[in-house]
């Protein structure tokens, strides 16, 4: 992203944002909105930024899964964003760690995740929870 601004002219107290948005023309209506926001400057390339505004996922996004998640996934998955273990969704749901486990599974197979931290960032992605 570009701005009109040269960065060494900004305050060293400005925010520095990342836009991470696949749509080209909602990256560049993003860009202009922002450009002349006060404290606020756009990151350049490979630039760290303090802040990332990332595209949510449209709505109904969730029907690209091969199979939706039943409401008892929702809440393991939910769970697992907390970094919550087997045992303490099991304790947290009242359920057996065999079962706890089992969801866990399921929401790796349905997200086509390879982990538990792979499975939280697709549905994030997704739209399916809220980080």
């Amino acid at each position: 992203m570009s701005h009109d601004r040269p960065p060494d002219s900004l305050p060293s107290d400005s925010l520095v944002i990342a836009l991470h948005v696949d749509d080209p023309l909602l990256a560049e209506r993003a860009a202009a909105l922002l450009a002349d926001v006060p404290g606020l400057r756009l990151a350049e390339a490979g630039e760290r930024a303090d802040l990332a505004l990332v595209a949510a996922a449209p709505a109904g996004f969730e029907a690209d899964l091969e199979a939706p998640l039943t409401p008892r996934e929702l809440e393991v998955l939910k769970l697992l964003a907390e970094g919550a273990s087997n045992k303490a969704i099991a304790r947290q749901l009242r359920i057996s760690v065999h079962t706890a486990k089992f969801h866990v599974g399921q929401l790796l197979d349905k997200l086509d995740a390879s982990g538990r931290t792979d499975a939280v960032t697709h549905a994030a992605r997704l739209g399916v929870i809220d980080l």
